[in-house]
C-alpha cells in the first residue's frame, strides 16, 4: 500500500521523535499493526543508517500467555528482554488492538506479578532508550470514538501528522509558568484539589515520546496533594473499564477511591504496593484536535482543556521520589460541556472551563493553536 500518510507517519517517527542516527538499534514493538505500515517503518528506520529489530504480536496471543504466566516464565521472559533493551538506543511502539477489554480477565495477580517482574524492563527503556509510543486506528478504537472507521482514521492522521516542532514553541509559555508555580489548585464538580509542584521538573510533550502528543507534565510534591478529585473520562485499566473515578486525599495519599461498582477493582489496583495511592504526575492536555474521549489513555490524556492526575511512578524527568508498578493516568475534562472548571496557579486563575485566560498562554487555546499548527 502506497499510502502518503504512512510515509509522512514512518518520517516522524524516525526523524523527529527518535531521531535516529546512524547505527542505532531500533527495537520497534508492533501489536496489530498493518504489515504495510511495519515495512513503511522498517524503511525509514534503513534509510536513517539505523537497525530494525522488530517484533509482532497480537492481543489474543498476548492474553493467552499472560493468563498461564509464572514467575519462574516471567523471569526468563525478564534476562531476554532486558539484555535486547540494553542493547537499543531506541524503541518505537505501535499498539494497535481489536478488543480494548482482551486482558479483563487475565487475574489481577497474574498482571501484579507481571508489573513486578517485568519493571526493570519498562525502567530501562523510559530512562536509557529515545522511544516513542503510538496507537493505530483500528475498528474498536472508532467504536469507542463513536465514528465511522473511515472518519477515525482521518482523525488520526490529522492529529498525529501535525507539525510538532511549531508546538514546541508554542507551549513555552506554559513551561516557564508552571516552573514558577509552588501551589495549584483545581476545582469542579466533584473536585476540590489542592498540591505544590515546587521544585519539580517541568516537560513539554510534544511527540517525543507519544504519538499524538500535547501536553506540559510535572509531578506534585509527594506528601502535598490534598482534597478530592472525580475523574469524568472514561477510564480503562489492566483490560477494566471505569468510570466516575473519585479520589480522596491526605498527605499525598488516596485515602478513599470509588468507582460505583468496580470500587473493588479500583482498590486491588491501589493496593499493588505503597506508591500506587501517591501520584506520580500532573498534566495538561493542549491537542487543538482531540476534545471527546474514547477510553484510550495515549488520546485522552491529550484532550484540550482536560487534566489528568496518575497514581503510581514518577518519570525521572519530573521525579518527586514516588515508586511503583503502576502508572495510571486518569483524564478530568473541564470543558464547560463536560462540566467546567478552573485551575489557579499560586492563587491566580490561569485556566476556566478548559480555557487559558492569561494572555500569554491564550496562544495554546484550541482554535489558535490548531492554527499554527496547520501553517
Amino acid at each position: 500500500m502506497n499510502d502518503p500518510r504512512y510515509r509522512r507517519l514512518a518520517e516522524l517517527l524516525t526523524g523527529y521523535s527518535t531521531a535516529l542516527r546512524r547505527g542505532d538499534r531500533v527495537w520497534i514493538d508492533a501489536a496489530e499493526i498493518p504489515e504495510d505500515f511495519v515495512v513503511e517503518l522498517i524503511r525509514a528506520v534503513r534509510a536513517r543508517g539505523a537497525e530494525p529489530f522488530v517484533h509482532l504480536h497480537g492481543g489474543k496471543v498476548s492474553r493467552e500467555i499472560a493468563r498461564g504466566s509464572t514467575a519462574r516464565s516471567l523471569r526468563f521472559s525478564l534476562r531476554h528482554d532486558l539484555a535486547k533493551m540494553k542493547a537499543m538506543q531506541a524503541y518505537i511502539a505501535l499498539r494497535g488492538s481489536q478488543n480494548s477489554f482482551e486482558n479483563s480477565d487475565v487475574p489481577a495477580e497474574k498482571q501484579k506479578l507481571a508489573g513486578n517482574i517485568l519493571r526493570p524492563i519498562s525502567d530501562r527503556r523510559i530512562n536509557r532508550t529515545r522511544w516513542v509510543v503510538l496507537r493505530w486506528p483500528t475498528p474498536a478504537m472508532a467504536q469507542g470514538s463513536g465514528m465511522s472507521t473511515e472518519a477515525f482514521e482521518d482523525l488520526f492522521f490529522r492529529v498525529c501528522n501535525l507539525d510538532y516542532r511549531k508546538m514546541s514553541q508554542a507551549v513555552r509559555p506554559l513551561v516557564s509558568l508552571m516552573r514558577r508555580t509552588d501551589q495549584v489548585h483545581i476545582t469542579g464538580p466533584g473536585t476540590d484539589l489542592r498540591f505544590s509542584i515546587r521544585g519539580i521538573g517541568v516537560i513539554p510533550c510534544v511527540g517525543e515520546r507519544n504519538i499524538p502528543d500535547g501536553e506540559v507534565f510535572t509531578a506534585p510534591v509527594r506528601k502535598s496533594v490534598e482534597g478530592q478529585v472525580t475523574f469524568n473520562a472514561p477510564a480503562i485499566y489492566r483490560g477494566i473499564p471505569f468510570d466516575q473515578v473519585c479520589l480522596r486525599f491526605s498527605k499525598g495519599k488516596i485515602i478513599e477511591a470509588t468507582a460505583g461498582q468496580k470500587t473493588r477493582e479500583l482498590e486491588e489496583i491501589f493496593s499493588s504496593d505503597e506508591g500506587a495511592r501517591y501520584i506520580g504526575e500532573f498534566a495538561l492536555g493542549l491537542n487543538p484536535h482531540l476534545k471527546h474521549p474514547m477510553r484510550d489513555i495515549l488520546f485522552d490524556e491529550k484532550i484540550a482543556g482536560s487534566f489528568h492526575f496518575t497514581p503510581g511512578q514518577a518519570y525521572a524527568v519530573a521525579d518527586n521520589g514516588n515508586r511503583s508498578q503502576i502508572h495510571w493516568d486518569l483524564v478530568n475534562l473541564q470543558a464547560r460541556a463536560q462540566g467546567g472548571g478552573r485551575i489557579f496557579f499560586d492563587g491566580k486563575l490561569v485556566r476556566e472551563d478548559g480555557r487559558f485566560v492569561r494572555k500569554d498562554l491564550a496562544g495554546l487555546n484550541p482554535e489558535r493553536l490548531a492554527k499554527v499548527l496547520s501553517l
